[in-house]
Formats: structure tokens, C-alpha cells, sequence
């Protein structure tokens, strides 16, 4: 991985990135450094010294949180507040966002605190400005752009020959993958099919906004169409709204959503954890055992915020579960299996942010948020605004949920491919290659748009999306076994 590291002139110049540097060290024991640096020393460091300083003292407030020290914790905020920056190089604002990530958790160990801090702040669900930022991530990443091509491919090959076709998004929140659809159907040698698009999103003005894009299309194209929306969000969805008819062959596109459900599981497991402890009287550490039978990746904590309101929240994990658990998404996965679609074509964050400590997931969403941000500072100004937008509101809540958050409020779950084939196939799905025009077309857009950097590597017939090396999105079709 490089980073972009901006000169005085304006220019830019390629340097090895702290964290290349950094991951050549030992992460089991950390180097701390000493916490009594004066502040105006700091600011006189040369970029690659403070990208080093930011990430140990990131781990060391990690550290600190994990194990209850809230006064080291607060001394390490203090230094990450005075070399961190939302608008300054690559590292200072990946701290940036880390630093604040670290303080809420520390916030959330005292409730009533902080929900005193927060009882008058309003929460605005500002609609526009959530489409907005998706829009400014399809604009300036190739990842959308790469996962609908490829879902559009996948869908086309498998409805050779179909004359009525059904499909379901289940993030119906980005008309241009539908628009693309429409127009590939349309040129097919045999016609268009009867085209149907089920939309699931939670909020309607979203599905509004893609019903008159869609249906305006199709109309230009005289393709028969119909536009089903439903409005919820994906973890209470009825099967039955999304109205599969018996004739009509059937795709499912999951687009960054199937993570979300781990928080359920999570939530399913710590039930079972608390009713085995009702049952035992024996006394033995049962959610030990059961985390250590389960197969988790690392050992239970014992010590993070264990303060005296007695709240640990980092003692759970959704990865822990064994795959074969009946959890939600288990049943979310066999309800779309028992639609038997031809094709469902799954793309997740390539990524382990789902351990059961927070020293795992800092370390593991460190990596893959530095690479991100790095995308960005190769093809962004800094001074951009829609940048820090993008940076803000969707990386940056994303690091708060996988730090800050426990529990069923932990959403941002990422799990790597490995896990979710894993899954997928337990569910009665067997893996579908992407074909090799499929893979060709998608290196090909990368290239024609300028995206050096990423490339798309093969991993068992899915396509894994990267930059420099670092694995980043994958996207994998299904089909049902019979």
C-alpha cells in the first residue's frame, strides 16, 4: 500500500505508508511510546514519523480502553487531538475518525452519561444527503461500479432464453445497475424479457426516486416492466412482499447487506450464553467454553472496561458462532434459497471486522480503512468537500459502529469471503464462477476509468476487488442445489 504525502509546492509525491512500515513490527506487543512527548514537538514531525506515532498511539489508547485505564486512555486522546485531522494527510484523518470511535466507547461505558450528552441533540434522517453520499462512494470508487457490472453479467447469463424475468434488490438504493440491466436486456438477440424489479429499501422516497428512473426507461425502450417497491429494512422483511410469482425465473442482488444480520446472531448467542448460565450450577465458565468450542479467533476477554458499573462490551461475537447455528442469517439465507432463484449474486467488505476484541477488530479495520482512504488521496484533493463527506458520514460511522458499538447495535460486521461461501453454501447454494467475460469486462472498466491502483484477483470463481493488495470487496454468485 502507498500513500499520496502532499508537498508544500502542492505536488504530490509516493512514499511507503506508515502502516507498510508499521506491519513489518510486532503487532502482539506494540512499542509504546512515551505519553509525556511535549504537544509542540509534535506537530515538528515529518509526515512518515506521524503516521507511525498516530497508529502506536492508537493502539496504546486501545490498549488502555481494553483494559480499563481510563486515565492512560484519556492522556493517549489528547495526543491523538493534537496530531489527528479530518482534513489533513492520510493518516491524520483515519486517527481522526479512530480517535472519536475510541472516546464514544469510552462515553458508552458510562449510560447515563452519555445519553445525557446526547438527550438534545436531534437525530435528522436527512434522505437527500444519505443518497447524496452514496452517490459521491459510486462516483469516487470503482467498487459499485465493479459489483453491478458483474451482478448484471451474472443475472444475464443465468436468464438465457427466460421470457420472465424477477429481480430482486435488496439495497434498491442506485437506479444506474437497473438502468444498465434494462438496456443489456433489450439488446438480446431473442428480445426483452417481461421484466419485474422488486426494491427493498426502508425508505420510501428512495424507492420513489428509482421507480421513475426505471419505469421512465423502460418506457423509452418499450421493454414490459414492472417496479414492486417495499419499504423495510431488510432484517424485518416478509418474504411474502416481495411477491414471487410461480413462471417467472428469479435473481437476488445483495449489495453490502447480508453483514447486518450478524448482529442478530450475536445477540441469539449471548441469549443461549445467559440461559446456560441460569442452568449451571456447577459454576463452570460456560461462555468460555462455549466461545472456545465455538471456535472464536481469539480468546474471551476478561478485563476490557471492566469499571463498576460492570459493563464489558466486548465479550461477543457473531464470528464465534458455529456456521451450522440457527441464527438470522441462517433463516434469512434458507427463506431465499426456498424462493429458488436461478441466480443470487452476494457482494461483501472482504474483510475480518468481527473478532471478539476490540484490539482485533482496531488492527483488522485499521488496515482495510487506511487502504480506503488511500484510494482517496490518490484521486481526491483534500481541500474537496464531497471527499470529507464521504470520509465522514460513510467511513467514518462505520469505524464508530466496528469500535464503539456492541451488541445488536454493532452492525458493521464485515467477515471475509471464506466465511460467507461458508454460509452460503450451508444454506443449499452452490457456487456459481463468474464467467471469464464477466472478469474481462470488469478489469476492463477499471482500466477505462482511470483506477490505477485496484485490480480484481479470482478467488475459487468469485472476484475479489483490491487495492494495491489488499483485499477490499468480494462479490460471488449462487445458485440453488436441488
Amino acid at each position: 500500500m502507498v500513500a499520496m504525502l502532499q508537498e508544500d509546492n502542492g505536488t504530490s509525491s509516493v512514499a511507503s505508508s506508515p502502516l507498510q512500515v508499521f506491519s513489518t513490527m510486532s503487532l502482539n506487543r506494540p512499542t509504546l511510546l512515551a505519553s509525556s512527548s511535549p504537544f509542540h514537538c509534535l506537530k515538528d514531525l515529518k509526515p512518515e514519523e506521524r503516521g507511525l506515532y498516530l497508529i502506536h498511539l492508537l493502539l496504546t489508547c486501545a490498549n488502555h480502553v481494553a483494559s480499563g485505564s481510563l486515565q492512560n486512555a484519556n492522556a493517549a486522546l489528547e495526543q491523538l487531538s493534537h496530531l489527528a485531522s479530518p482534513d489533513g494527510d492520510t493518516m491524520q484523518r483515519i486517527a481522526a475518525y479512530f480517535t472519536e470511535a475510541l472516546a464514544n466507547r469510552i462515553l458508552k461505558s458510562w449510560p447515563g452519561l452519555y445519553k445525557a450528552l446526547h438527550a438534545t441533540q436531534t437525530r435528522t434522517n436527512n434522505v437527500s444527503e444519505e443518497i447524496h453520499v452514496r452517490r459521491l462512494f459510486f462516483d469516487m470508487f470503482p467498487i459499485l461500479k465493479v459489483s453491478y457490472l458483474l451482478t448484471n453479467r451474472a443475472i444475464l447469463e443465468a436468464m438465457e432464453g427466460e421470457k420472465m424475468v424477477h429481480v430482486i434488490d435488496l439495497d434498491a438504493s442506485e437506479p444506474a445497475q437497473w438502468l444498465a440491466l434494462i438496456q443489456a436486456f433489450n439488446s438480446r438477440p431473442e428480445g426483452p424479457p417481461h421484466l419485474r424489479i422488486t426494491g427493498v429499501h426502508h425508505q420510501k422516497e428512495v424507492l420513489d426516486q428509482m421507480a421513475h428512473r426505471l419505469i421512465e426507461e423502460a418506457e423509452k425502450l418499450d421493454i414490459p416492466f414492472q417496479f414492486n417497491p417495499v419499504v423495510s429494512r431488510l432484517d424485518c422483511l416478509n418474504v411474502e412482499q416481495l411477491r414471487v410469482k410461480t413462471g417467472e425465473a428469479l435473481a437476488v442482488s445483495s449489495v453490502l447487506q447480508l453483514h447486518t444480520f450478524l448482529a442478530s446472531d450475536d445477540d441469539l448467542m449471548r441469549k443461549n450464553c445467559a440461559v446456560r448460565f441460569q442452568n449451571n450450577p456447577s459454576g463452570i465458565d460456560l461462555q468460555r467454553v462455549l466461545m472456545m468450542s465455538h471456535g472464536s479467533a481469539a480468546e474471551a476477554p476478561e478485563n476490557e472496561m471492566s469499571n463498576n458499573n460492570g459493563y464489558s462490551p466486548s465479550g461477543d461475537s457473531a464470528s464465534s458462532l458455529p456456521l451450522h447455528s440457527s441464527g438470522r442469517t441462517d433463516s434469512f439465507l434458507n427463506a431465499m434459497w426456498g424462493l429458488s432463484p436461478k441466480v443470487m449474486v452476494v457482494t461483501e467488505q472482504d474483510s475480518d471486522h468481527n473478532g471478539s476484541t476490540l484490539m482485533e477488530r482496531l488492527l483488522e479495520s485499521l488496515y482495510t480503512y487506511a487502504a480506503l482512504f488511500d484510494c482517496l488521496e490518490t484521486k481526491v484533493p483534500r481541500t474537496s468537500q464531497d471527499r470529507i463527506k464521504v470520509e465522514k458520514m460513510l467511513f467514518g460511522e462505520e469505524i464508530k459502529n466496528i469500535i464503539a458499538c456492541e451488541g445488536s447495535e454493532r452492525r458493521e460486521r464485515h467477515e471475509k469471503l471464506e466465511k460467507w461461501s461458508q454460509r452460503i453454501d450451508l444454506a443449499g447454494f452452490g457456487n456459481v464462477p463468474l464467467s471469464y467475460y464477466a472478469m474481462l469486462q470488469a478489469r476492463r472498466l477499471l482500466q477505462g476509468c482511470g483506477f490505477d491502483g485496484y485490480r480484481i484477483k479470482e478467488e475459487s470463481g468469485c472476484a475479489v476487488i483490491c487495492w494495491q493488495d489488499r483485499p477490499l470487496y468480494s462479490v460471488s454468485a449462487w445458485r440453488c442445489r436441488k
